[in-house]
């Protein structure tokens, strides 16, 4: 499957998802707002059948053209034209909301139509819940133009019930969304994996490439010397001698980079903490890189501005680190690369930059950069050596040394790897 296929199934799974999610809120609220319309209908018209069951037993025969208000969506205000008695108004409300259906807690208070304050108030559960002790603040109320008496009813849980009553939606929606997620896991973990069968492939065909060459060497290297008369040449017997042990040195270079990954992997790296100078490791590091990239027009310019180069660390691991970058830069420098080195120093530390006017990193690769076994693509597997450890490792011992490192990067520009070392730091082992 291309990267363009995968890309595709990506776009239109995120756009599924997102569509899915959003058809079923919708769906969700408009569920809410009937539902929510509907209960507030059945109250008012609870309320509107309290006014007249009042009025049927007064000798006032008034008639009063919408006695119910919806001051906000749970709290209502009734105009009546008598005083109430509490307890009977308790008894028809508890009466006209059970014949509905209405069965929440609510809050009714009493008022003082001439000067707008709370006479009586009381909490009344629901035959759920019983209990009245609960203490409910009540909505301040406005005083109407007349002065007529009036009460309201005050519905604290009220969106809760409304969303009890949907139930159906709500895990409905919670299953769909649950669902989802799992399914954009799956295909991350799916993708994810296909990524790193790729890398690990890739790492693979790119080992056997390199540990074949020096074995090929060294099998020449010993038909020659197993040649007769061989011995009769003594400079054509040593150079051939030079030829194996550079090549057996070579590969064990690249065993030992493997394993050392692996170690590191399982945290079986050991540090060994002492005092040195950033600054001799870069003065020794630039000679040999120099003699390793001698076919190469190498150009290294060093610029060692820090006046306290003294950190406290291992020494082995960051020499180690230094070459990695150097290597780097000149592998991917192209045919005559050129490497700048810098230090320069905070209060806190030491920050060294390797940059290079290669060809530069592109965006979306640079995120893999320091992932393991990761290698930039160049058209030809194989026309950079290396395994893809390198930047691994120097992010594991940068981490492990509680350091930072930072890629800046431009294509067609080259790049810039920073790090930053504390003084003193205290080494994670």
């Amino acid at each position: 499957m291309s990267r363009s296929t995968i890309r595709i199934i990506i776009l239109l799974a995120s756009a599924l998802f997102i569509g899915l999610v959003t058809t079923q809120i919708f769906w969700v609220k408009k569920a809410y707002e009937i539902t929510q319309n509907q209960t507030q209908h059945e109250i008012e018209l609870a309320l509107v059948n309290v006014v007249q069951d009042i009025k049927k037993h007064t000798e006032d025969s008034t008639f009063l053209v919408d006695p119910v208000n919806m001051v906000s969506p749970n709290f209502f205000r009734v105009q009546i034209n008598e005083e109430l008695q509490p307890f009977y108004l308790e008894s028809l409300l508890q009466t006209e909301f059970l014949n509905r259906e209405i069965n929440y807690k609510f809050q009714y208070s009493i008022y003082n139509c001439f000067n707008d304050s709370i006479v009586y108030t009381k909490v009344v559960g629901s035959s759920k819940n019983k209990s009245n002790e609960a203490e409910i603040s009540v909505p301040p109320a406005v005083k109407w133009d007349n002065d007529n008496h009036y009460f309201s009813v005050f519905f604290p849980s009220l969106d809760f019930e409304i969303i009890s009553q949907m139930r159906f939606w709500v895990i409905s929606s919670i299953v769909l969304i649950a669902v989802l997620i799992f399914f954009a896991y799956v295909i991350n973990v799916i993708l994810r994996q296909k990524k790193l069968s790729e890398i690990k492939n890739d790492f693979i065909n790119n080992m056997t490439h390199e540990l074949k060459t020096p074995i090929s060497t060294i099998a020449l290297a010993s038909d020659v010397l197993m040649q007769n008369g061989i011995e009769t040449n003594p400079e054509k017997l040593k150079n051939y001698a030079r030829i194996i042990k550079d090549e057996n040195q070579r590969l064990q270079n690249q065993v030992e980079r493997v394993l050392q990954i692996a170690r590191l992997e399982k945290d079986e790296l050991e540090m060994n903490k002492q005092q040195f100078d950033l600054h001799e490791l870069i003065e020794l590091a630039v000679p040999t890189i120099e003699m390793n990239f001698a076919e190469k027009e190498l150009k290294i310019s060093v610029n060692l501005k820090a006046t306290n180069a003294m950190l406290r660390g291992d020494e082995m691991h960051i020499t180690n680190v230094i070459f990695n970058l150097l290597d780097n830069a000149a592998k991917y420098g192209g045919a005559s690369p050129e490497i700048d080195i810098e230090t320069h120093q905070t209060e806190k530390g030491i920050f060294l930059s390797v940059s290079d006017k290669g060809p530069g990193i592109a965006k979306e690769q640079q995120k893999d950069i320091f992932e393991k076994f990761y290698r930039i693509s160049t058209g030809n597997v194989h026309d950079v050596k290396g395994f893809g450890l390198g930047l691994h490792y120097v992010r594991t011992i940068v981490d492990a040394h509680e350091g930072k490192i930072k890629l800046n990067s431009k294509v067609g520009e080259g790049s810039q790897f920073e790090l930053f070392f504390p003084y003193g730091t205290e080494i994670v082992k």
